[in-house]
């Protein structure tokens, strides 16, 4: 769950509004996308998040996958 922290150190050491960019190597877990998106609603900022597969970019509560890769049953 390196997204989490990586996020809580971009928020406090960025100013409000600046876009988050976050690479990580391993693939994303429903639970962290879904925090994701939480954290994006009541921050008021876009989080782009490069997984070991894919990008995610969060906006106001949502991904643009749609939430297809976080229904996905988890495999490492």
């Amino acid at each position: 769950h390196n997204e989490k922290l990586a996020i809580a150190f971009g928020l406090i050491n960025t100013h409000p509004g600046t876009t988050l960019r976050i690479t990580n190597n391993l693939r994303m877990c429903p639970d962290c996308h879904s925090t994701v998106k939480f954290i994006t609603r009541i921050s008021h900022r876009e989080i782009i998040l490069r997984d070991a597969n894919r990008f995610h970019h969060f906006r106001d509560g949502t991904c643009s996958c749609a939430d297809y890769w976080a229904c996905r049953p988890w495999t490492r």
